[in-house]
């Protein structure tokens, strides 16, 4: 026997799983062998979750669903143009911005307060019909107004459905009750007070906006007052008179603003005026001053002159005539010489007189220059005064200005602001309006029943996952890994029509098949290769340890090996019932004496094979199993033979089979496949690992291939290929 147990390596066991397999296949498989196993199961809660979902749908109550849809922009139209946007929206530029409007929208619609106006709009708090399709019994009714409105107002948002899809902007409003009139008139109310809602948001906005302008516009118009009756109080003590605003439109102070400045530029406009009309009437007199009194163009121009020189000119052509006719004293001749005399005279004192009117006109230029002069000298005095009296005044008057500016501006804004208020449109249309539905929304049977088939199947699943794992029947030899944790050395299929001595007799049979992959895997289950003492043990009895043990060791002696086969279950024997014999000496016999091991050693000559059976049962197997004497025989036995193969009890409730595997070299696990243990068999693992023994793999024992939930392991078919006998031959 070995000092130190060795570790059997996982390549022995790739020998028996399928080559290469593919994890997730494998895990699939698995997974539909569960369900085959538990079908029935599975059918039972599926049809079950069905027929509670049909059963619940008949029972449901019909609720109808009514849909309202309404279009939510981002910005309004304008009523009064770009001047009176007061309370519009304004443009969204991002899609950021845009997604964040439409669902502020979305909650405002979801919101209590629009909840709130939809109840006193339809007055629910006192209405029996919607409690009624809100499915509240009367007397949950407390009669109290407030606390009816609060329960309807909860009524109202737990059954409304606001949604608006991605691409688009129109929202649908849905509301579900037991009353389509009800439904459809509920939805309808939530679009038409969202609408009223968000205008009356605007108008109270504006609302605010036209007070607080008011507000303004009544500090900026004090402000005014006081400002101008600053100006005219300074403009009284000072004497100034203004005959127009102090400033010009550019700002800069007006020179002609005040009586004094007026007056100056009017006298100095006159003063102008009078000295080119001097300059005239100077030049005029000048030019007639020293010519002859009928030589100056002035004078010729005068029309009285003129028309005295004509008549003169025809005085002395009828004089000259008369003379040429009569005599000197001819009395037509004096009348014509007096004639001639009066009008020369009358026209040298006309002349005269033209000549002493330009003369009277220049001086009377001269005197007008003179008074203008002195005029303006004494208006530009007094304006040269006032000045400095006006640079307090401008600042007061600019000071008044600012005020009229600000006043203005709040005026016209305070004016335009009631314009707006009242006659903003909304952003928000509704395009469907809801109408009541004919057919009911809920319950409905085909999503019902989809549903409780998806619950079912979801229910199934669970159940027959933790079914499986917490049953530690083998049914598969991937269960082995799965749930033992242990290498599989090999499978051994159920017999049916032999027993198993006959089917190990037949080398062709597929339990001779069996167990010769087994001894394959017991050839090389350590590095050391074959170990020399094993030990066959199981959880519990009648699962298949004995015939396992001989058939492992007639087939070491198949092979040339020369084993040695020992019956170490003390209390219940089963090798000599086997194999058909009764013998008297044993194992017992070797324990409690010093004899010769030979001497109760029983060759079987047909089997090629050495049994140590077990003799006499003791009254205490595990104080003689645990004996010295047993590691001594083990030893001897280990150094004759090629290979020791104790057929140990069973694990649970003894304690010969972990004493047993802690001394071999290696330790086989038997297991029977589809055998209900309820936990024994991991309990016996953990009691016989609690020896720490060098455990070699398990056999999977009693495997049936056909059974449905084994069809999906990697091990079904594992009798496809057989020996050709007969019929098969030739097909072959």
């Amino acid at each position: 026997m070995s000092a130190e147990p060795a570790i059997p390596t996982a390549r022995y066991q790739a020998a028996y799983l399928a080559a290469g397999e593919n994890p997730i296949s494998a895990n699939i498989r698995h997974a539909v062998a569960a369900l085959r196993r538990h079908l029935w199961m599975a059918l039972a809660i599926i049809g079950a979750a069905i027929i509670l979902a049909l059963i619940s749908t008949l029972l449901d109550t019909p609720r109808y669903t009514a849909e309202t849809s309404v279009q939510i922009n981002d910005q309004s139209d304008e009523v009064l143009g770009s001047k009176f946007e007061t309370g519009t929206v304004s443009p969204v530029t991002s899609d950021w911005d845009i997604d964040r409007f439409l669902n502020t929208q979305l909650d405002v619609l979801r919101s209590r307060g629009l909840a709130e106006r939809v109840a006193d709009r339809l007055d629910v708090a006192g209405n029996e019909q919607f409690f009624s399709a809100m499915e509240v019994p009367p007397s949950a009714l407390t009669g109290d107004q407030t606390q009816d409105r609060a329960l309807a107002v909860e009524l109202l948002r737990d059954n409304l459905e606001v949604e608006l899809p991605r691409a688009t902007r129109v929202a649908s409003i849905s509301f579900t009750s037991t009353d389509a009139t009800m439904s459809a008139s509920v939805a309808n109310a939530f679009a038409e007070e969202f609408i009223q809602a968000n205008l009356q948001r605007r108008f109270d906005s504006t609302s605010y906006a036209r007070d607080f302008v008011a507000d303004q516009l009544e500090e900026a118009r004090a402000d005014l007052e006081d400002s101008e009756r600053e100006l005219n109080d300074y403009a009284k003590s000072v004497g100034l008179i203004r005959t127009r605003d102090a400033l010009t439109p550019d700002g800069r102070d007006a020179l002609t603003g005040t009586v004094t400045t007026s007056s100056l530029v009017q006298l100095n406009d006159a003063a102008i005026q009078a000295k080119a009309a001097r300059i005239e009437a100077q030049a005029r007199w000048q030019a007639i001053q020293g010519s002859p009194l009928l030589a100056s163009q002035p004078v010729l121009a005068n029309p009285t002159v003129q028309a005295l020189m004509t008549k003169r000119a025809e005085i002395q052509s009828e004089l000259q005539v008369a003379r040429d006719r009569y005599l000197d004293n001819h009395p037509a001749i004096s009348r014509l010489e007096g004639d001639l005399q009066a009008v020369s005279r009358q026209l040298e004192s006309t002349a005269r007189q033209v000549r002493e009117s330009i003369h009277a006109e220049y001086r009377a230029a001269q005197s007008a220059q003179d008074q203008l002069d002195g005029q303006v000298k004494r208006a530009r005095g007094d304006s040269l005064a006032e000045q400095d009296q006006s640079v307090r005044y401008n600042v007061l008057a600019r000071q008044a200005d600012t005020a009229r500016s600000i006043y203005d501006g709040l005026l016209q804004r305070y004016r335009e602001l009631n314009a707006s208020a009242g006659i903003a449109s909304s952003n928000i249309a509704i395009i469907d309006r809801a109408e009541a539905p004919t057919d009911p929304s809920s319950p409905n049977v085909p999503r019902n029943l989809a549903l409780g088939l998806l619950l079912g199947l979801g229910l199934a699943g669970v159940a027959v996952f933790l079914r499986d794992q917490l049953d530690d029947v083998i049914h598969t030899p991937e269960d082995v890994e799965d749930k033992l944790e242990m290498p599989l050395l090999g499978v051994v299929p159920r017999t049916e029509d032999t027993s198993p001595l006959e089917a190990l007799d037949n080398p062709k049979s597929p339990i001779a098949e069996a167990y010769n992959s087994l001894r394959g895997a017991l050839l090389y289950s350590t590095p050391q290769g074959l170990p020399k003492v094993l030990v066959v043990t199981s959880a519990q009895a009648h699962e298949g340890k004995s015939t396992s043990s001989l058939a492992i060791a007639m087939g070491f002696a198949r092979i040339g090996l020369k084993p040695l086969l020992i019956d170490a279950d003390l209390r219940r024997p089963a090798l000599d019932k086997l194999l058909g014999l009764r013998l008297e000496r044993g194992l017992t016999d070797l324990l409690v004496t010093q004899d010769d091991p030979k001497t109760a050693i029983v060759k079987i000559k047909d089997r090629k094979i050495d049994l140590l059976p077990t003799g006499p049962l003791p009254p205490s197997p595990s104080e003689m199993l645990s004996s010295p004497r047993m590691a001594q025989l083990l030893e001897s036995f280990a150094d004759t033979y090629d290979v020791v193969i104790l057929d140990s009890p069973p694990v649970l409730g003894l304690a010969d089979a972990p004493m047993l595997a802690a001394i071999a070299d290696g330790t086989i696990f038997v297991v029977e496949a589809e055998r209900g243990r309820s936990g024994s068999l991991k309990a016996a693992l953990r009691r016989l690992r609690s020896m720490k023994p060098v455990l070699l793999g398990a056999v999977l024992a009693k495997f049936d291939p056909t059974k449905s939930g084994n069809r999906y392991s990697a091990y079904y078919g594992y009798d496809y290929y057989q020996y050709a006998t007969g019929e098969r031959r030739n097909e072959a």
